[in-house]
């Protein structure tokens, strides 16, 4: 970087011969002074050079211009590197890409890669708009304040745009796995279209989720857990999808709220509620579930970041069996 930014100001001014004169005789009057600068300079340049080609994995990113939600839609790409078999390769879509630098999603992976703790993961993180409160939420209805109204059509841009874009831009990779995570909102969204699409996804990571999301009011007497939580009604009327794991997280300290007054919050209780309607349709504790509860764990990226490994180590460890299920 530093030697880039000599050349352009050695080419700057009026007359750049003698500007560039001028700062190469500076540069040689600063190498006498001090004769280890240049090999300093050079060594830093290598390091930099060899850590950026020792890391695992290549990020890009791309704009969707999508006509479901009216606006462009920023991606991330975080791309596996020395693939062996193409064949391995699973798929990870990661709503709210915008807090994937925060979360240090690379720094993660090329730790678990470097451990041989992961299998080849292509993660996609997708930027969320200004109306993220209205694009997340559950397809089948909005919430009681017309939160999510925009999600069917967010489920459209995902099915229907960014995975064909994925596919045709990733056609050598045969994605044998495909999951999809989230955080908070974004969490009850990745939720929503992986019980709803089982036949393209079959891992689910819901961090903190918004669980509580409900078709009425909690404050009106006829308000019931049982009836109003939108997403807790779909899986007690679906079935069960051979296959689909899930894998949810939440922390003691996500929130303060107590509807039911019960002593637990309402994130863990929507959480292990959730857990329940999933374990009546005859999904396995463990074998399909894996809850995390983190009891100095609040509602925020810095308790995400320590989830985010343990949810790619269960979701796609190398030791794991044909079915997904890890030993």
């Amino acid at each position: 970087m530093y030697f880039k930014i000599f050349k352009t100001q050695s080419r700057e001014g009026n007359k750049p011969q003698r500007v560039g004169t001028r700062h190469a005789v500076e540069t040689r009057h600063a190498l006498s002074l001090y004769p280890n600068l240049e090999l300093v300079f050079w060594n830093f340049i290598f390091d930099a050079m060899q850590a950026a080609d020792l890391s695992r994995v290549l990020t890009e990113n791309t704009i969707i211009h999508s006509r479901f939600l009216q606006r462009e839609v920023k991606i991330d790409f975080f791309i596996p590197k020395n693939v062996a078999d193409h064949r391995e390769v699973s798929l990870l879509l990661i709503n709210d890409g915008q807090n994937m630098r925060e979360l240090g999603l690379k720094g993660i992976l090329d730790n678990l890669y470097s451990q041989n703790q992961v299998s080849a993961l292509l993660c996609v993180g997708i930027y969320a708009g200004p109306e993220r409160k209205l694009e997340y939420g559950t397809a089948i209805q909005a919430d009681y304040l017309g939160r999510g109204s925009r999600a069917g059509l967010y489920t459209l841009f995902i099915m229907h745009e960014l995975l064909p874009l994925v596919k045709k831009r990733f056609h050598h990779f045969h994605f044998t796995e495909k999951g999809f995570a989230g955080f908070s909102l974004g969490g009850l969204m990745a939720l929503d279209i992986v019980w709803n699409c089982p036949h393209e996804f079959s891992r689910v990571g819901v961090f903190s989720g918004s669980l509580w999301w409900r078709s009425l009011d909690h404050t009106r007497d006829d308000y019931e857990d049982e009836l109003h939580r939108i997403m807790h009604q779909q899986i007690k009327k679906g079935r069960h999808h051979p296959g689909l794991k899930f894998f949810l997280t939440t922390g003691s300290l996500d929130e303060t709220h107590d509807r039911n007054e019960n002593g637990i919050i309402d994130s863990i209780d929507d959480t292990i509620a959730l857990i329940n309607e999933l374990e009546s349709l005859g999904y396995k504790n463990e074998k399909d579930i894996r809850y995390i509860n983190y009891e100095d764990g609040k509602h925020d990226i810095p308790t995400w970041k320590r989830a985010m490994p343990e949810f790619l180590k269960w979701g796609w460890s190398p030791m794991a069996y044909p079915d997904g299920n890890n030993s």
